[in-house]
């Protein structure tokens, strides 16, 4: 194996993930990050959370996420609900519009792949990690901000007004 066959992988890799992403787009009308968001509120209680909980558990900037939950609301897939205490602050909560599209979507790429990590031994784990942290380390990328999410989108912290 040389460096080309490398480089070939990681596109692969790369590859994968911008296709998945293309495909939900596609078939559900929704991308990664809305898909996510939309789990994430089926996992809370009550099915809300608030602008900043969506945007802690996304690990993504204020201004991303605010146009998440606005494309998410348009297509009547979450509600805004506003706080009794403070009518300046809403709740963010999932619609049965929403519910049923999360029913019928498949489970994110992320998830299938935290399914089969969890099956290797602690030793492939730490050997597949290292290699992680070479690729890392070679590409001069260590400080650089990362969503422990798959979003098929390298630049999402970058492109604020996208569509996600």
């Amino acid at each position: 194996m040389n460096y080309a066959d490398i480089l070939v992988n990681i596109r692969r890799i790369v590859r994968s993930v911008n296709l998945e992403s293309k495909r939900i787009e596609k078939e559900y009308g929704i991308s990664i990050p809305q898909l996510l968001a939309l789990g994430y509120l089926r996992n809370r209680p009550d099915c809300q959370a608030s602008h900043k909980d969506i945007k802690d558990f996304l690990k993504l900037n204020a201004s991303t996420v605010t146009g998440i939950i606005a494309r998410l609301e348009k297509k009547n897939l979450i509600a805004r609900l506003p706080r009794f205490n403070d009518k300046r602050v809403s709740l963010i909560t999932l619609t049965a519009q929403g519910a049923e599209l999360l029913e019928a979507a498949p489970q994110p790429l992320h998830q299938k792949i935290s399914e089969k990590l969890q099956k290797l031994s602690p030793q492939e784990l730490a050997r597949l990690n290292d290699a992680f942290q070479s690729i890392i380390d070679i590409l001069s990328i260590d400080g650089l901000a990362a969503e422990p999410l798959f979003t098929g989108d390298t630049q999402l912290e970058d492109n604020n007004n996208q569509e996600r």
